[in-house]
């Protein structure tokens, strides 16, 4: 019977065990979640406090108090709002490009690095603002912030955590995400009610905490044996180093599949026409399907806009903001509840329950509020706190399913040489779907009012399907062997073949 060589264990696992350094270095690494979950949490709500719009964008606060005729849907549509919310996703977006070579020129601690030093430029010109163009500069940086870290971390924690524990380690950067958000909803909750209309810079400033969290991080935590191998070739260093996050001196057989990865990595030294090849296929085509579906589940509409959208049905500046708060920690809870069950139930199994209760929510809420919420006026208390449960029950599917998935997957089924071109694609089109999205949803919700719902409603049955046939399961798969999971798959096997390549995978009998 053929068996992969270097692998031991049953089902293909690796030596090991859970230390506290392996802990200790993705949960600082999952910081850079908490960075991108704070920063998408904290422009919802700020933009939402009478005193900043009022200082910034005083056209949109004159309409929301004063204009009794626009529609309910159409009181905040403005090109330079959404642009303040917007600039962060087009220079992640780009940035994401520039941080693929350091990634793998320098390793995944020099991106984080870079990551944290720019959410920390960001946060202070976010704080100190005098302008709406320094706003726009300072989510320019945060941005550049985020390119550079969505890119490397996730890749840091999979290369860090065994193949059994992978799921679980890799939902911390999520986890980090929506725990961002929770923690920017109950800040802003407590910074508009602060007098003299200043809280607000507080709530921007604060994104610099968990920036130093990193940074700190970035300098005084290992890089992973893989980019250890990769960019110094020091295979004894990368050996204690593995050997020092396994807690096991048997880690030669998990060694010698990185320094075979690593040697057909270094013979690629173009990995963005390497991944347009048709071995590559079903990697690309998940490259750019995970993100693109991940931000067409509707999530912005709760994320960049809940206290907007609370403020649209009727709930005042307070109540939209605590409402806000009570939406994310359902979502934060699913999250962490997905990270004990990703490893158990598996990664297709999630992605199905979410699909369902986030389809079934969505049309529940659209037909709500086409029935009961008109240009004007708002709806009744009972119907609006109806409209909070189901938009619970929503974001719960998402975070069990998309919400952790969208950064798991993809983190993982990347061979090591174009591992750092596939996260950035990744990272790309994330970027811009959350940019468009969040550039078109202001105007999206003016023009199709409740039917924004259905539209995304649309998109979930669309993801759900695409799933359930396209995407194989990753569960426990070592990610220097994913490539079987492809090899196997009744559809890419077509694309692929169904033969192992001898120089990515020696056999012996």
């Amino acid at each position: 019977m053929a068996v992969a060589q270097g692998i031991t264990g049953e089902g293909g696992q690796y030596n090991g065990r859970i230390t506290l350094l392996v802990v200790m270095s993705c949960v600082v690494a999952a910081s850079g979640g908490l960075i991108f979950g704070y920063d998408l949490g904290v422009s919802g709500g700020v933009t939402s406090m009478d005193p900043f719009l009022k200082k910034f964008f005083p056209n949109v606060y004159r309409r929301m108090k004063e204009d009794t005729k626009i529609s309910n849907y159409c009181k905040f549509d403005s090109q330079l709002l959404t642009l303040f919310t917007s600039a962060l996703y087009i220079s992640g977006l780009i940035s994401s490009f520039f941080a693929s070579p350091v990634t793998r020129a320098f390793g995944r601690k020099a991106s984080m690095l870079v990551a944290g030093v720019a959410v920390l430029a960001g946060s202070a010109l976010g704080a100190t603002a005098s302008n709406v163009y320094m706003l726009v500069f300072g989510r320019i940086f945060l941005g550049i912030g985020l390119g550079f870290g969505n890119q490397s971390i996730p890749l840091y924690i999979s290369e860090m955590a065994l193949p059994k524990h992978r799921g679980a380690m890799n939902i911390l950067f999520d986890g980090g995400v929506g725990f961002g958000i929770l923690i920017a909803n109950i800040i802003n909750f407590g910074t508009q009610k602060i007098e003299g209309g200043w809280g607000w810079r507080i709530s921007l400033s604060l994104a610099a905490v968990p920036a130093s969290i990193l940074t700190l991080g970035a300098i005084f935590l290992p890089d992973t044996p893989v980019s250890l191998i990769q960019n110094t070739n020091n295979h004894q260093k990368a050996k204690r180093v593995l050997q020092r996050i396994r807690g096991t001196s048997d880690v030669q057989a998990e060694l010698d599949d990185l320094i075979k990865a690593s040697s057909i990595s270094k013979t690629i030294n173009h990995p963005f026409k390497k991944i347009m090849l048709r071995n590559y296929r079903p990697q690309l085509v998940m490259a750019a399907a995970i993100p693109f579906f991940a931000q067409m589940t509707g999530i912005n509409i709760i994320t960049f806009y809940a206290p907007i959208l609370f403020r649209t049905i009727g709930f005042h500046e307070s109540s939209s903001l605590l409402s806000a708060v009570v939406v994310r920690s359902f979502s934060t809870f699913c999250i962490f509840i997905a990270m004990f069950l990703v490893d158990k139930l598996g990664r297709r199994v999630l992605f199905m329950i979410g699909g369902i209760l986030m389809l079934a929510t969505q049309i529940t809420i659209g037909a709500l509020m086409t029935a009961l919420l008109g240009d004007h006026g708002g709806l009744s208390k009972a119907s609006a706190y109806s409209v909070i449960v189901f938009i619970c029950i929503y974001v719960s599917g998402f975070g069990l399913s998309w919400g952790p998935l969208g950064w798991l997957v993809p983190s993982e089924i990347y061979p090591l040489e174009i591992r750092s071109a596939g996260q950035s694609i990744t990272v790309a089109v994330g970027f811009l779907l959350s940019f468009l999205v969040g550039q078109t949803f202001l105007a999206m919700l003016c023009h199709m009012k409740s039917g924004i719902f259905f539209f995304f409603g649309g998109w979930v049955a669309v993801m759900t399907a695409f799933v359930y046939l396209f995407l194989p399961e990753t569960k426990n798969v070592p990610i220097e062997k994913m490539e079987k999971v492809w090899r196997e798959h009744w559809f890419w096997r077509r694309i692929v073949g169904d033969q192992v390549d001898d120089k990515h995978y020696k056999l012996e009998e």
